[in-house]
Parts: structure tokens; sequence; C-alpha cells
């Protein structure tokens, strides 16, 4: 171990959000040193955009707000200074151009990730941002100087301003593991249990093992989920224990949380949400003649394959023979959850360090000078572009606290 090496401002994290604040605190004549464990930076954010970058969501604002649910109050003041607009303003000054998806989601031009990463960091090393990969955050010394697992064994980083950016717990092999929370926790910060979000879940005594081989991984398309004030059209997938996809995806913090607080959810689905209950009933109620209850129903409602399967998986034998019960249960079939996957198979994390923890410039009241941004602090949202650009917004606005304090102290 050697002494520990002075620097002006550190940022932990070079994800989308230790990248913006960087980004502002070089911008604002700061020179600015960025740590991560991984080999390179924005792992996460390459990965998400392996199947096509979601930068944001071009819904008005009002909608859009109301996606950050018990946390909107905390959230939206920082998306008023940097919201889905000047995300993409950002993207556009990088040479990024982005566009509308049909579903209203916003992509690069590209679809890709790479392009607006290496622009980026680029851009950052262009301004005097110096990185320092393969730097393991461990703490603090009793001094209070940075500790960092590095390939030169531990380093000591003297900084009076720290921005962390560590992420959740969700992709513990790109670097988000959540190793930060007792760290924290020991310096008096208050951070809520880390639970997944975005995340699949096991459904109530497994499929049977005829559902499991034929049916997992396939889709459920055209499908409608309702679940206490949630109701929504879309698709997901059938898994060897249960359900994922972006549909579940959307309504995850309820059910997790109904979960949490009763041991199990049961959501409703409409397996065919194109149909009216009336149809479907009419359409089940329909003289069959001779022909098999499969062929009745897919002749009659087109209803086959997986969905078909579901309803012989978990109806009774006398409610398939009889209409109405069989109807009701096409358009409302209870499907019962008992425990989410485990967070390292989630998408994102819900939890993190309490925004009582933090004062408005999103600095820890326990630790004058650290300050919090990205998946770290504790608000969740769905996928769609939400996650992404308040991970962006809240690392602009520590940068701008950061800045304040170190004006204030000058």
């Amino acid at each position: 171990m050697t002494g520990a090496a002075a620097v002006a401002i550190a940022v932990v994290g070079a994800g989308p959000a230790g990248l913006m604040a960087a980004q502002v605190l070089a911008q604002a004549g700061r020179q600015v040193h960025v740590f991560d464990a991984m080999p390179s930076a924005g792992r996460k954010f390459l990965l998400a955009g392996k199947g096509g970058l979601n930068l944001t969501h071009s819904e008005p604002f009002e909608p859009f707000a109301s996606r950050y649910g018990a946390r909107r109050a905390h959230v939206e003041p920082l998306l008023v200074q940097f919201g889905p607009q000047a995300l993409r303003d950002w993207a556009q000054g990088l040479g990024v151009s982005t566009f509308v998806g049909t579903s209203g989601r916003v992509f690069p031009g590209e679809m890709k990730a790479a392009p607006l990463l290496r622009a980026w960091l680029h851009r950052l090393r262009a301004s005097g941002v110096q990185f320092h990969m393969r730097h393991r955050f461990l703490g603090w010394t009793g001094e209070g100087a940075l500790r960092f697992d590095s390939p030169r064994g531990e380093q000591l980083v003297s900084a009076p301003t720290t921005v962390l950016a560590l992420g959740g717990a969700s992709w513990p092999r790109l670097g988000s593991d959540g190793a930060w929370v007792p760290l924290l926790e020991q310096h008096g910060v208050g951070v809520a249990p880390l639970a997944p979000a975005n995340c699949g879940f096991d459904v109530r005594g497994g499929w049977s093992d005829y559902f499991c081989t034929r049916f997992a991984g396939q889709p459920f398309k055209s499908v409608a989920i309702r679940f206490q004030q949630f109701h929504r059209q879309g698709e997901f997938v059938a898994t060897a224990t249960g359900v994922e996809g972006s549909l579940v995806y959307a309504v995850s913090a309820a059910l997790r949380d109904e979960i949490a607080a009763h041991g199990s959810a049961t959501f409703a689905l409409d397996l065919l949400s194109a149909r009216s209950a009336e149809q479907v009933l009419a359409e089940v109620a329909h003289p069959r003649g001779s022909r098999s209850l499969s062929s009745h129903l897919k002749s009659r409602l087109g209803l086959d394959g997986i969905k078909l399967a579901l309803l012989h998986e978990l109806l009774p034998k006398p409610d398939l023979q009889d209409a109405q019960r069989l109807a009701a249960a096409i358009k409302t079939l209870p499907i019962t959850v008992t425990a989410a996957r485990p967070i390292d198979e989630a998408i994102s994390t819900a939890g993190g360090v309490r925004f009582d923890a933090l004062d408005e410039r999103l600095m820890l009241r326990a630790m004058p000078g650290v300050f919090c941004a990205g998946e770290m602090l504790d608000w969740e949202a769905p996928t769609g572009g939400y996650l992404l650009t308040a991970s962006f917004a809240t690392g602009r606005a520590a940068a701008v606290g950061a800045l304040d304090f170190l004006d204030a102290g000058a």
C-alpha cells in the first residue's frame, strides 16, 4: 500500500451516472478522476444496448414523471433540470441522432450503445478526465481517504469531494454487486434494502414437467395483465419456473411488494385482450359438435399453443367443459406468484441510499463532500428509457451539487 494520492474530485463508478457527473464537473473546469472496478467504462450501458439502446421515452412529461411511483417527488425535480429532451440533445451533441420508435421509446439512430459511448469517452478524455480502471472501491480509511483494490494492490486516494455512482446489485458480473451497502452503513448512511426490480417471478407450485418442457421460453402475445390499479396490454414469456418479460416487468414492483406483505400475489391474465368477455363467451358456448375442445377454441377464437396449454395447466377439467367458467378464465385467468427471481437476474434494483440521508444536492448528510447518483439511490422505474434518463439526471444533479459544495468552501 502506498500513501494517499491527492485528487481534486473523485468519481467512483463509470456507468452513465458517473460519466455524466464527470462531464459536468470537467465542463466546469475541474480536474476529475474516475475510478471503476471493471477493465473498461460503461459495461452495463453497452450490454443494455445489445438489443437496441433505449435511451429515453417520448411521452409527455406528466406521465413520464409518474413512472417513478413513490419516488416521483424526489426524482421529478431532477428530470426538470435534465429530462428526455435534454438527453436527446446531449446525444445529438456527441454526433448521435435519435429517433422515436413505434412504442414511443427513443433510440440512437444506429440502435447501438457502442458509438455513443466511444464518442462520449473521447470527449471526456479530451476535457481532461482521467480514468483509473480495475480499481474496486473498498470504502474509506480512518482519515477519510478512499480505498481501492487495484492491480498494484491497495491504493489510497485523498479527495475533498467524491461522487459515488456505484449502481445497484442486479449485474454483479458487470460491477453492480451492491458491495457498497455496508461501507456506507458503517458511516451512518441510511440504506433501504436492495431488492430486484424489473424482474421475473416464480409461480406457485411451479409448472408441470409437460408445460415446462414444451413451453418455457415461449411468449404470451397480445395479452393483458390486471393487478390492483395496474392494467396494461403487452407480452411476456413463460420461464422454467414462472414468468418474465416486459409486461411482467411493468407490474413487478407491485407484485414484489404484495409478496413481501402477504407471501404471494395473484394477477389476472387476459389471454384475448382484443376481444370482449361477451364475445369470448359467445364463441366458447357455440356448439362444437364432434370437434375437440382444442379444435373448437382454435377455430372460434384462434386460441392455441401456449395460451391453450396454460388453460389446461391451471384449470380443473370440469371448468374446461363449462362454457361460462372457461370463458371467464380466458379473460381473467388467475396467476399466483410467490417469489421474485434473485436480484442478480433482475434488470434493475429497488432500494438504495435513502433520500432522507441526502440533502437537496444529493450529498450525504452523514458524510459532507460525498455525493450519490444513479441506481444506488432509493428509486426504481420500469424499462422503457426511464432507468437511463434518471441515471443521467441524478449524475448531473450530483455534479452540480458537488460544484456548489466546492464553491461554498472556496
